[in-house]
């Protein structure tokens, strides 16, 4: 689909079948949602209808694999893309060089009719018309072929759009200018002006094309995250079957099967641990980048990272039942629910096509009957006749057609210069209307690894150096997140290391180790009596106990850190009268101190990947155009689902292909510089659309002849090609002024 009339067009062709109660037809995702009889219609017969309009319906079958189902009906749609999309890369590379020459020559014409010190063009006005007319019929009739399928949607179906009015007003203009320069009696015979417009033709068509290739090639991205997220499922198991390990596809997991899962292995469906011990990396599902501890009889999720131990579980969700599978589903939906914001240009056409062609035949239809009876009819019907092109040319939409284009284009570049990556048109638009941003916690406000932030001795008598260099040694051994966090920090103070020796991981508990013979424990705290502990667990902050030779020495705590900046663009966003809200799978007391450091008052906690889009539903039914940031998979359906997501580049692919907006670098402070942009870019494009249209509110009525009863004034073909230029180069203009902004 071209459009968000093609849509339009084939909900209304669905719905007017006998058969089908309801139809949504979504631009976006290419999709339609049928509720409909199966005993009066079927797929078939829709399609019956459908074809006639250029399109076909690809119905999707349910198989208990969701990967299966998503990677076949993908390969469809990716092909059609790819293939359609390299159509209209030929065509741009055709077109768009001899666009900009004609475009420069163009102008360079209308400034040596004003400018006397400017010489004409240095072409024959005969060779030129010639090579105009030969490449202009290339560019009508092959580059501009879907604006002539517009014309023909517009007669059959009465919707109108961008695309009529570019194919109305080119084809006006192609016809005229080769009736002038293939047959010049009936120019004469007419006293015609010997003016033509395959430049016009050109250039409108050029340009609109271009536009339409930039967004075809952003839409191609679409289902992207989908695909990051289907990579991210273990493709195979090792299942215990009969006493026998064997090595088989994730597909052939079936509920009750025990799988065994060795250190470094994802998880591959859910299920619930039976046997050992050991940390997951949970962080795609809950955000939090310590590991998870787990024993038998806690739960494990498919696609999960196990770190350490042997275990094994038993399956209890596979196929489309599975967390991840979910996930996919959710930012599917979220996907095809958006609904694509129709361009403001479409609206407008719709409405400013048939007028501008009643218009335009009440013009010839007045000259030929009102102006004959004063004129004469040989006179009357010239006039007619260069009211009638005159009209159509001015309407011809060149400066509709750059308005938004230019605008976007200038913006996305000066967003690229300031580290704010732009995915597409609408992401930008939604963006300058966000009221309320959502961060997620971890990777997103805050650094997304864990560190050393307190160290609490309880033995006076050992130094704090002397302590860490005998922690920090040990957990050199170990490869949990935690312990690299504290060998961390004895690398941050410049301390040796000293030699280890009979070291022994205890899989979700701890270490142990010999250093100077001194016996090293450290290990989670076996109780909370200990009110330093509290105090430090009630701040979110994770503790870890230090014994040496069995005797208590010192709590060291670790946690995330908040960006530097944070507090700083939150404040920034209040200003601009946003709403900031956090939103984390992370503990209450984790959440609730980060958002204190931030300055942010409202705080959603704990909640799942899908608990997470809802919470979004939540605030958009409220009323507010929510712009949603965040790095993690599980930030995915909340970013699918925002008016708008913002990804950290840091983050994962998933959620970059599941935002509208990357940040370079993971750096907060580019946020409100996005938005702030997002809403200069935006009322660029609005000063642009006045500038398309007041050449055409004052050109339209004097085209007519509506000034000529009164003073004899005419607008005659000439003038209404220059009118048309002005209002490009107005539009342009306008545009390039977004360089010079400040963010």
């Amino acid at each position: 689909m071209h459009c968000a009339s093609c849509a339009l067009i084939i909900k209304q062709t669905l719905q007017e079948m006998d058969g089908v109660k309801n139809a949504e037809v979504n631009f976006a995702t290419e999709k339609a949602k049928i509720e409909l009889d199966p005993e009066k219609i079927t797929t078939e017969k829709m399609n019956v209808e459908i074809d006639k309009l250029g399109y076909k319906l690809l119905p999707i079958t349910v198989d208990s694999s969701s990967s299966i189902i998503l990677e076949e009906h993908g390969q469809v749609d990716e092909n059609a893309e790819a293939k359609e999309l390299k159509q209209q890369k030929q065509k741009i590379q055709f077109v768009l060089p001899i666009t900009i020459v004609v475009f420069v020559l163009m102008l360079w014409d209308i400034a040596s009719k004003f400018f006397t010190y400017l010489p004409a063009v240095p072409i024959m006005m005969n060779l030129l018309n010639t090579i105009l007319l030969i490449v202009g019929t290339i560019v009508m009739f092959w580059v501009g072929k879907p604006y002539l399928l517009g014309i023909v949607r517009f007669i059959k179906y009465h919707v109108a759009n961008m695309d009529t009015l570019v194919g109305i007003g080119t084809l006006t203009a192609y016809i005229y200018s080769t009736t002038i320069v293939l047959f010049p009696s009936v120019q004469q015979r007419l006293n015609l002006p010997e003016y033509t417009y395959f430049d016009v033709v050109i250039v409108v068509i050029g340009f609109v094309t271009f536009g339409k290739y930039l967004k075809a090639r952003s839409k191609q991205k679409t289902g992207d995250a989908i695909k990051k997220l289907l990579g991210l499922q273990a493709k195979t198991a090792l299942v215990l079957r009969d006493g026998k390990e064997l090595e088989i596809s994730v597909t052939e997991v079936v509920v009750g099967d025990t799988i065994i899962v060795k250190p470094g292995m994802k998880i591959p469906v859910d299920g619930e641990i039976i046997a050992g011990a050991t940390s997951i990396d949970e962080s795609m599902v809950t955000g939090e980048s310590i590991p998870a501890d787990k024993k038998v009889g806690d739960s494990v999720v498919g696609a999960t990272i196990n770190k350490q131990g042997n275990i094994q579980f038993r399956a209890t969700k596979v196929g489309t039942d599975t967390l991840l599978s979910q996930i996919i589903r959710l930012v599917e939906d979220a996907q095809g629910s958006k609904a694509p914001i129709q361009d403001l240009a479409d609206k407008v056409s719709s409405i400013f096509v048939p007028t501008v062609l009643i218009i335009a035949l009440a013009a010839l239809v007045v000259w030929l009957t009102v102006g004959s009876y004063f004129l004469g009819a040989p006179t009357a019907a010239t006039f007619g006749i260069l009211s009638f092109v005159s009209i159509l040319v001015i309407a011809c939409p060149c400066a509709l057609g750059l308005a938004t284009p230019t605008a976007i284009i200038v913006g996305v570049g000066k967003g690229a210069e300031n580290g704010v990556l732009i995915k597409n048109a609408e992401s930008l638009e939604m963006l300058s209307k966000v009221d309320t941003v959502v961060f997620d916690k971890t990777g997103t406000i805050t650094n997304g690894t864990p560190v050393v932030t307190d160290v609490v001795m309880i033995d006076k008598t050992i130094g704090q150096d002397y302590l860490i260099q005998l922690a920090g040694s040990v957990e050199k051994m170990s490869e949990h997140p935690l312990a690299q966090a504290v060998n961390n920090y004895l690398t941050e103070k410049k301390l040796p290391m000293l030699p280890v020796k009979d070291f022994i991981a205890l899989e979700g508990i701890g270490v142990k180790a010999v250093v100077e013979e001194k016996n090293i424990y450290i290990h989670k705290p076996e109780n909370n009596s200990n009110t330093e502990i509290t105090k430090l667990q009630q701040m979110g902050k994770t503790v870890i106990v230090v014994e040496i030779d069995n005797q208590p020495t010192a709590l060291i705590a670790l946690s995330d850190t908040i960006k530097s900046g944070t507090k700083i663009v939150v404040q920034k966003l209040k200003k601009m009268g946003i709403k900031i809200v956090l939103l984390t799978g992370d503990n209450r007391l984790a959440a609730n101190h980060i958002a204190e450091q931030a300055g942010i008052e409202q705080v959603i906690s704990e909640v799942m990947p899908q608990e997470k889009s809802e919470k979004i539903k939540e605030l958009q039914k409220q009323g507010n155009i929510v712009a949603m940031g965040g790095d993690g998979i599980n930030d995915a359906p909340a970013l699918a689902q925002a008016n708008v997501g913002i990804a950290m580049a840091t983050g994962t692919d998933v959620a970059i292909e599941s935002a509208g907006i990357t940040l370079l670098h993971g750096d907060i402070a580019k946020m409100s510089q996005a938005i702030l942009l997002a809403r200069l870019t935006m009322r660029t494009v609005k000063q642009n659309l006045f500038w398309a249209f007041i050449y055409n509110l004052i050109g339209i009525p004097i085209a007519a002849g509506l000034l000529y009863p009164l003073w004899g004034i005419t607008l005659n073909p000439i003038f209404a090609g220059l009118a048309m230029a002005g209002s490009s180069v107005s539009v342009v203009s306008n545009s390039l002024r977004l360089k010079t902004k400040k963010l």
